[in-house]
């Protein structure tokens, strides 16, 4: 059964750091392109960074690229969203998406 999981959100005063985790099971992780989206409170749901199977190309938004980091480990089927410089407006449910499944979010509140 296909399962992709994130973890490592919290609770993050602004200025901080977070390295957000997303473990895929039940597939095959090294022949897929991934994505990490958030939903910030009474927000659709964005897009902030992709990366194709190899790990060679990847898309960051604009709005994020300065301060995120996506990258994959695929003997470990695992991809991490690093995010440095929390700002409150990074708030939100953080989803990793790898091919065409969803994880369930980790939440991330940016507060002092």
């Amino acid at each position: 059964q296909a399962q992709v999981v994130e973890s490592g959100g919290g609770l993050v005063q602004p200025g901080g750091s977070l390295r957000l985790s997303c473990v895929a099971s039940g597939f095959t992780f090294d022949t897929l392109g991934l994505g990490w989206y958030r939903q910030a409170p009474g927000k659709e749901r964005e897009l902030l960074a992709t990366m194709n199977r190899s790990g060679g190309d990847t898309y960051t938004s604009d709005s994020v690229r300065e301060r995120f980091t996506v990258s994959r480990d695929n003997p470990k089927s695992t991809t991490y969203l690093q995010i440095k410089d929390l700002k409150p407006e990074d708030t939100g449910v953080y989803y990793c998406r790898v091919g065409l499944e969803w994880g369930q979010g980790t939440q991330v509140i940016v507060s002092s």
